[in-house]
């Protein structure tokens, strides 16, 4: 092949990879530039490129010196044998002064840029050096305030290893270059280099061994974040040992790097190898087994008193990281002396009881509102609305688009047609349909509404399953809902996506997603757009990588619109003495953020304007992040108390609420999550949003809470609620119980609930063949100095999957009842008829039972065998949807009899269901 033939094929080769890599910058450029955030994309990219050529071009310009300072050396070529390979190469004799130049240029410029590929990528590391302002605080060790660790150190520690890699990688090259040289026969110890070489590598070394005593100055910083000893951060043996031998290791290094400079004159390699090896053996004894021989024998045996001062400032430390100084502690007195009608002036709280789990609410949403199967309710938010007046807490789901699931997976269908999903359901906690489902106050398609909730543009174009990219504007009208037999559709309004303005748009578009029916499809016109990064959290993530966002955003319907918000957290790994939870040891809920369901467009609202660290991030992009105060009041009314923050500060909190360095120490005190039941298995209890009324607060509001127990222990022993309504947004409370006194804890209620014989034995009947019973989660609900338990049993057909709410149980006290309804339940456990005054002399007086009759009851057991035989015959036909309804309907006829059968009372509107069921 001609030299010409092999020019050309590398040039259209670089031009395919530059177009390639251009079409990609460019494509990126008109997505931010299109969501308003181009300045955004400019700082980044510059500030990567900029950190990378410079640390190239220093690396390059470095090494090229050192190299060229050993020419003089390698033109003279001791060694006869490489003498001649280098003068007897296919490209001539390199032997000379002009090519061993060109050679070292390209070694120069090659090697730092393969070197230094992943070095652009810390350019924020030192942006946030440039930016970091500072805290106020001061750590006790070294005096230096806190933003030195979080901004400071990190940059500290990356140009030391830059340093370090440079200088340890031009004294390999300049290293071999003088080894090589050496005739074989004067190879030995005395005479390992030239004596030029020992000249240029003293100065090397010697330039090592002075960034070495860097690296041991940053050490001792470092020594903040030490896990060695009884708690995070230094303690006894880092102070008293470990500090002291990193200041011998730094003045021996700087001793090594003088006597190496002194050995310009002796030229003696002795004393550069014997320097790295002095330092070697004196970093293994002082740093290693020096420090370890202070844990075993001094630290150990008297531990707690010689860690005591370091105990004191790993609590105040952690503490201050994790936002847990701000918690505001409550005493709890249980005067357990809650009466009926106490119970119903807490309207706030009870008429908020949720009585749906958000798990099997999942399933029953899917079954009931996805109505087709490419429909799916991907999750279901927890949040408060005001409906008809009323504050009131609700489930809700946004009605997703699955592209996997379509029923004919063409282009045109997954790109042109099938564009996005449509509305959402929403339902009240505590409401319940006679059939035992959720009360769904908005669904269907088109959406229907029985509430003041309104939904004026239900389209979702940008949700938690849009991973594809589409067009709209098209040839091709949008599937909007189906209508029966015929369908509705749709053509897009608004201003999210991208122009495809001519055809070279569409080539690079094409380019971009390998796809080359962008460029040829007729169905695009010049005023199409293309939508793309249109899941959520990757288009937060892509636009703020430096955030962590939580992994649930929460959909929100406000003025007529579908919005999601997601909360998205400040975080570092740097701050002093503070031990980490969750992976960080420190963390802020800085920003809520913003995505338009419809438009796709993003907002950064800073929530924390004390936190340095965003403060930072708004400096280094001045053009991404807004003030609270711009984010509309109709969505400040939905942000809530972000649940990751919650579960990190409650781990955190379970054990740094114990002060006292000995309680401390000794573990004394330390809490932990309780236990449930939930689908037969014991699991750990979560947090759950409710509303309720705070004790000593007077309007209910809406809560993130938790309770918690001891460790190795089942009884309550506190529990913490987060704010999210109005000016307490962002507090927290922690009630404590006092002591002494027992309170029954969650896993403690489950085993009430299981040793009661009424309700195990039901939930067993129920739990047979045809049917699955889900416990869903324990509530644990403060009442006025009063503890009330309420769970929910749902009921699901085994071949199917629409779970109904068939009762509820409710705990106060030593009594444990289980229900058809909350309303039911709660009278019960107080011993009271619905509606009716309780007696005040007796207020635990049973109800009298209803009596059905024996020919009721008869024509009752008549009807169970008849479902029965029904259901074996379904079964046998394997009709599994008529065979789940049988079992359901057997069930609900068995429980009735059950009840009967032990005395328990009946109400008017159980004769109404057993009127239903024989009819």
């Amino acid at each position: 092949m001609k030299p010409i033939t092999w020019v050309v094929a590398a040039a259209a080769v670089l031009l395919v990879i530059f177009i390639r890599l251009s079409s990609g910058v460019y494509i990126d450029w008109l997505w931010f530039e299109q969501l308003g955030f181009a300045s955004v994309f400019v700082t980044a990219i510059s500030s990567y490129w900029v950190v990378r050529l410079a640390a190239w071009l220093i690396f390059a310009l470095f090494l090229y010196l050192n190299l060229m300072f050993t020419l003089k050396a390698l033109l003279s070529m001791p060694n006869p044998v490489l003498r001649q390979m280098l003068m007897e190469t296919r490209f001539g004799n390199l032997l000379t002064h002009k090519r061993m130049r060109i050679v070292f240029l390209l070694v120069s410029v090659l090697v730092p840029w393969l070197l230094t590929a992943g070095l652009g990528d810390n350019w924020l590391n030192i942006r946030l050096f440039l930016a970091g302002g500072s805290t106020g605080t001061v750590d006790p060790i070294f005096s230096q305030d806190v933003a030195f660790y979080l901004f400071s150190l990190p940059f500290l520690e990356l140009i030391y290893q830059y340093l370090m890699f440079v200088i340890i990688t031009a004294t390999v090259f300049c290293g071999a270059i003088y080894l090589f040289i050496q005739p074989p026969q004067q190879l030995g110890i005395r005479n390992l280099f030239v004596q030029r070489g020992q000249v240029h590598l003293s100065v090397l070394v010697a330039a090592a061994f002075l960034t070495r005593a860097l690296g041991y100055r940053l050490q001792m910083y470092g020594l903040l974040l030490s896990e060695r000893g009884a708690t995070f951060g230094p303690g006894y043996t880092d102070i008293h040992a470990q500090l002291p031998a990193y200041w011998v290791l730094l003045a021996l290094s700087v001793l090594a790097a003088a006597a190496l400079l002194m050995n310009i004159r002796f030229k003696n390699s002795r004393l550069i190898t014997g320097s790295i090896v002095a330092l070697l053996v004196a970093s293994i004894v002082l740093g290693g087994v020096v420090p370890g021989a202070v844990q075993s024998f001094i630290v150990e045996p008297n531990e707690f008193n010689r860690e005591a001062p370091y105990l004191e400032h790993n609590i105040a430390f952690t503490q201050m990281a994790f936002g847990l100084d701000q918690i505001e502690r409550r005493e709890f007195p249980l005067t357990g002396t809650l009466g009926y009608e106490e119970l119903l002036a807490n309207e706030g709280t009870l008429h908020n009881v949720r009585l749906w789990d958000y798990r099997p609410l999942e399933r029953t949403f899917n079954q009931l509102q996805g109505l087709r199967r490419y429909y799916v309710f991907n999750d279901v938010d927890t949040d408060r609305y005001m409906i008809d007046g009323e504050y009131r807490q609700v489930m809700l789901s946004a009605r997703e688009l699955s592209v996997p699931d379509l029923p004919s997976r063409t282009w045109v269908n997954e790109r042109l047609m099938y564009t996005h999903g449509y509305g959402l359901v929403v339902s009240p906690v505590n409401e319940v349909t006679s059939q035992g489902q959720p009360n769904l106050v908005v669904r269907d398609l088109p959406v229907r509404t029985e509430t003041d909730l309104q939904v004026d543009v239900p389209q979702i174009y940008y949700g938690e399953l849009t991973d594809n990219y589409i067009f709209t504007g098209t040839n091709t009208d949008e599937f909007d809902y189906p209508m029966g037999e015929t369908n509705a559709f749709y053509r897009y309004e608004g201003d999210g996506g991208i122009e495809i303005d001519g055809m070279l748009r569409r080539l690079l578009f094409a380019i971009r997603f390998g796809d080359y029916r962008i460029l040829i499809s007729g169905e695009l016109t010049s005023e199409s757009r293309i939508h793309y990064e249109r899941n959520i959290a990757n288009r937060v993530r892509t636009l703020a990588p430096f955030l962590q966002f939580d992994e649930d955003p929460y959909l929100v319907a406000a003025d007529g619109r579908l919005s999601w918000i997601i909360d998205a957290y400040t975080t570092s790994n740097n701050f002093p003495y503070a031990e980490p939870f969750g992976g960080v040891n420190y963390i802020r809920n800085s920003v809520k953020t913003v995505v338009d369901a419809y438009h796709g467009s993003v907002d950064f609202y800073i929530f924390e304007p004390e936190d340095p660290m965003i403060n930072a991030y708004a400096e280094i992009f001045p053009g991404l992040f807004k003030s609270r105060d711009e984010m509309p009041q109709s969505l400040q009314a939905h942000i809530r108390y972000p649940e990751t923050l919650f579960k990190i500060q409650s781990q955190a909190f379970a054990t740094y609420h114990m002060e006292n360095p000995q309680v401390f120490y000794n573990r004394e005190d330390q809490w932990q999550w309780p236990q449930e039941i939930y689908e037969g298995s014991s699991i750990t209890m979560e947090p759950y949003y409710t509303i309720i009324n705070l004790p000593q607060e007077e309007e209910p509001e809406f809560v993130l809470m938790l309770p918690y127990t001891p460790v190795i222990r089942d009884n309550m022993v506190a529990w913490m609620a987060g704010r999210s309504d109005g000016e307490h947004y962002g507090e927290l409370i922690v009630y404590q119980f006092p002591r002494g006194e027992l309170l029954y804890g969650p896993s403690q209620i489950e085993a009430r609930i299981d040793q009661d014989s009424r309700i195990s034995e039901q939930l067993t009947l129920w739990d047979q063949r045809g049917s699955n019973v889900i416990r869903g989660n324990l509530l644990v609900l403060p009442i006025n100095g009063s503890i009330l338990y309420v769970e929910p049993i749902y009921l699901r057909a085994e071949q199917g999957e629409l779970p109904e709410l068939a009762r509820v149980i409710v705990a106060y006290g030593e009594r444990v009842v289980m229900e058809r309804t909350l309303e039911e339940a709660l009278a019960a456990v107080f011993g009271v008829q619905p509606g009716v005054e309780p007696d005040p002399d007796d207020p635990t007086q049973p109800l009298p039972p209803i009596d059905l009759g024996d020919a009721v009851l008869n024509e009752l057991i008549e009807r169970a065998a008849q479902l029965f035989a029904e259901a074996e015959q379904a079964q046998r036909q394997g009709d599994w949807a008529e065979y789940g309804r049988l079992q359901q309907e057997l069930g609900t006829i068995l429980a009735r009899l059950q009840e009967v059968a032990e005395g328990e009372p009946l109400e008017t509107e159980d004769l109404e269901e057993i009127e239903e069921l024989l009819d």
